[in-house]
């Protein structure tokens, strides 16, 4: 489904998202709170959709007791807990203490679920988005993991031809550069300088753009076909080193975002990524950071 770019970022009631394929409906259960849609997530709001995910939103007086075992704990931001066949997320902030200034609860398959907002700690009348980051990320994760796809650290490409070139590194791998060189080139749309989706579908392989950009702040809703992959090393000269078997599907792993706390999840990951780099060219790609990249791919892409 296309994005509607005329849709609004506010709504009193109900608005749709669709990422990866992947349609999110969220509405608010009290008529005084109000939603919006905010940064790169507005270029993913749809009109309408038959939803995967159905969302709540609205306020609660939150507690500072956890309940459940604990899952996860990022350190200062959230804590993830599971408890009586559902998933808990706590979302804190040093500057507003220990008490969850939100909390989101989702069934056992991620395709329902609630988020609250803390109402001491917000403006009654100002709008909110309900899946703020990181939150909308962190849902895609745990969605991705149950057999639907994998979020990686990648800059991703569509050629003039149409065809997906999944760059892979970590931070200050290139990516961020490789998106701007890119993003002047003739006929080139830049999915994302950072964050990923690849999924099967219909009987091929896809790779999407997410609203999780990095400092280039290139995040398009659009898919295209995975067709080459390169894990990104800074060299001297530009280079192709081709990679096979568990040698790519290792660094493909080490970009990738799975559950951690998941053994379903990580394993589906796993035997998802053998899957992609045993039925698409994956090189380690030694690169210059200037222009010459850019022909050098388009010449190996044309002659390959």
């Amino acid at each position: 489904m296309e994005p509607n770019p005329q849709l609004s970022d506010c709504h009193s009631g109900q608005f749709f998202l669709n990422i990866a394929d992947i349609s999110v409906s969220l509405a608010s259960e009290d008529p005084k709170l109000k939603l919006r849609v905010e940064g790169s997530a507005k270029r993913f709001l749809v009109p309408s959709a038959n939803p995967d995910v159905r969302i709540q939103a609205g306020w609660r007086d939150i507690c500072d007791r956890r309940s459940g075992k604990k899952l996860f704990d990022s350190g200062i931001l959230w804590q993830l807990y599971a408890e009586d066949g559902s998933y808990h997320f706590h979302f804190t902030t040093p500057t507003l203490g220990s008490v969850p200034y939100k909390m989101a609860s989702f069934n056992r398959d991620f395709t329902s679920g609630q988020v609250y907002f803390h109402y001491p700690y917000f403006p009654l009348a100002s709008p909110l988005y309900p899946l703020d980051y990181p939150l909308d990320e962190l849902l895609l994760v745990n969605l991705l993991a149950r057999g639907k796809g994998v979020e990686v650290h990648a800059c991703g490409v569509a050629d003039s031809q149409g065809n997906g070139h999944l760059f892979l590194g970590q931070s200050g791998a290139g990516k961020t550069t490789l998106a701007k060189l890119w993003q002047s080139h003739p006929g080139v749309t830049v999915l994302s300088d950072d964050r990923i989706i690849l999924r099967r579908r219909e009987s091929s392989l896809w790779m999407y753009g997410t609203p999780w950009h990095g400092e280039a702040d290139l995040a398009s809703p659009i898919r295209v076909p995975l067709t080459k992959v390169y894990f990104l090393t800074k060299g001297t000269k530009n280079e192709l080193v081709p990679l096979r078997g568990y040698d790519a599907a290792g660094r493909f792993f080490a970009c990738s975002f799975p559950p951690f706390y998941s053994r379903q999840g990580l394993d589906f990951t796993l035997c998802f990524l053998e899957e992609i780099v045993r039925a698409v060219p994956c090189h380690e790609f030694k690169f210059l950071p200037d222009e010459t990249v850019l022909g050098f791919i388009l010449k190996k892409d044309l002659l390959s």
